[in-house]
């Protein structure tokens, strides 16, 4: 996707705290810190104010930065996740028949465990993740995996990643103090994943929010549909 976006925009790809080349500091993973991080970082390289494109965890950074910084923000992007907000903590530990079961979410506040399971076997959750979550689990190949299970295989990068999900609590209460954002917002949504959620909370989060179904694509929307990623951001960015 990359490439394709480069050829109207300069395009920058953010390691987030805890993730990748980035450090993995012992906190600051609520989303409003993240978005203080990406803030900092456009003024390192001298950009006034950018588009903000998020996927997941990325996507409650990219609506924290918008809330959080306005002057420096021009338009943002939701990839089937908006930001945690109440809803989220009314989850329920046994869900109905036929609803999605995020166990996750609650594995993950666990602390110490975690790293001590998945240290070196995180390739295990991400292949039941793809396989769960992705329409086409064939859509993230081999090498993919690979790089990701690389990116997740230490420790500290296990604890980092699950800090992201430790501060949902404070994330939720961080949303309940903003206004909603005058920027405008895109939300894309699996149709086989968090579409109809998304229907329900963005309109909530701005004054000129759009929510559009990618059809056939599960979570993984860049591996999945990333012809219609592009084409949608190309035409939402214009």
């Amino acid at each position: 996707m990359l490439p394709a976006l480069a050829a109207r925009h300069r395009v920058i790809a953010v390691d987030l705290r805890g993730m990748g080349g980035s450090a993995k500091p012992a906190a600051g993973y609520d989303k409003k810190t993240l978005a203080r991080d990406v803030h900092a970082l456009l003024g390192r390289l001298g950009i006034a104010s950018a588009h903000v494109v998020g996927h997941d965890i990325g996507a409650m950074v990219a609506y924290a930065f918008a809330a959080n910084h306005p002057e420096a923000t021009r338009k943002i992007a939701l990839l089937d996740v908006s930001h945690p907000d109440e809803s989220w903590a009314r989850q329920t530990l046994l869900p109905r028949q036929g609803q999605r079961h995020k166990w996750w979410f609650a594995f993950n506040q666990v602390h110490g465990l975690p790293e001590q399971l998945l240290a070196g076997r995180f390739h295990l959750l991400l292949d039941w993740l793809f396989e769960n979550a992705a329409a086409d689990p064939g859509s993230v190949d081999a090498h993919a995996r690979a790089v990701y299970a690389h990116a997740y295989e230490a420790p500290e990068a296990v604890r980092a990643a699950n800090d992201w999900y430790r501060t949902f609590t404070q994330d939720i209460a961080d949303l309940a103090a903003y206004a909603p954002v005058t920027a405008p917002i895109l939300a894309l949504g699996g149709e086989y994943s968090n579409y109809e959620s998304l229907v329900t909370a963005v309109p909530a989060l701005g004054t000129d929010t759009r929510v559009v179904r990618v059809d056939g694509s599960g979570h993984y929307l860049p591996e999945e549909r990333p012809e219609v990623v592009v084409e949608e951001l190309t035409r939402f960015l214009a």
